[in-house]
């Protein structure tokens, strides 16, 4: 007989405003607003989840940092995972943001295998947690998963703000969404 697992909840937290844009740096920490947006999303999160949640970030430092306030407020330890990394991108750092703006207009059945086995990647890696998890990650990852979650075929479905924070839920066979974290009032930058 098999036991249903017990739904949990999944936070996906876009990282904090960086230090410099992604055209300029391709791996900035947080400016002082980013370090305030990192502790505000820390506080909320306090107050939603338990000590037995899971803390996992892309890589990237501005990730890591805005993970860094909640790590230290429930004493646990956050732990990289690749599957949360930043979209990949093909082009120079120069050529970083009209790609990416060109990307945004588009669809995911135009896209080349390693984006959709980049959007593919996170998707498994979410099913598979098993515990309630905060995972820092990036604006089009977000995307990718709440798109998939709607069931629509846009690289770009939402705008979500720094530091926002987008509730799943994983029912223990698939995953639905709760909320969408706020949102921007201004484009990326």
């Amino acid at each position: 007989m098999n036991e249903a697992r017990p739904a949990v909840d999944i936070f996906l937290v876009r990282h904090a405003e960086a230090a410099a844009s992604y055209e300029c740096a391709s791996d900035p920490g947080l400016s002082a607003l980013g370090v305030e947006q990192a502790r505000a999303a820390a506080r909320d999160l306090q107050a939603r989840v338990g000590s037995g949640t899971r803390l996992l970030s892309s890589p990237l430092a501005r990730a890591r940092d805005t993970a860094a306030p909640l790590a230290a407020v429930l004493g646990t330890p956050v732990r990289v995972d690749e599957a949360f990394r930043e979209i990949p991108s093909p082009v120079p750092l120069v050529q970083r943001k009209r790609w990416l703006r060109q990307f945004m207009r588009q669809d995911w059945r135009d896209q080349p295998p390693d984006l959709c086995q980049w959007r593919d990647s996170a998707w498994q890696r979410l099913l598979q947690l098993c515990e309630p998890a905060v995972v820092y990650t990036h604006f089009l990852l977000i995307n990718a998963v709440v798109g998939r979650l709607l069931g629509r075929s846009e690289t770009l479905c939402f705008w979500p703000d720094n530091a926002s924070i987008t509730h799943l839920r994983h029912t223990g066979t698939r995953l639905e969404l709760v909320a969408l974290g706020q949102e921007m009032r201004t484009a990326v930058n």
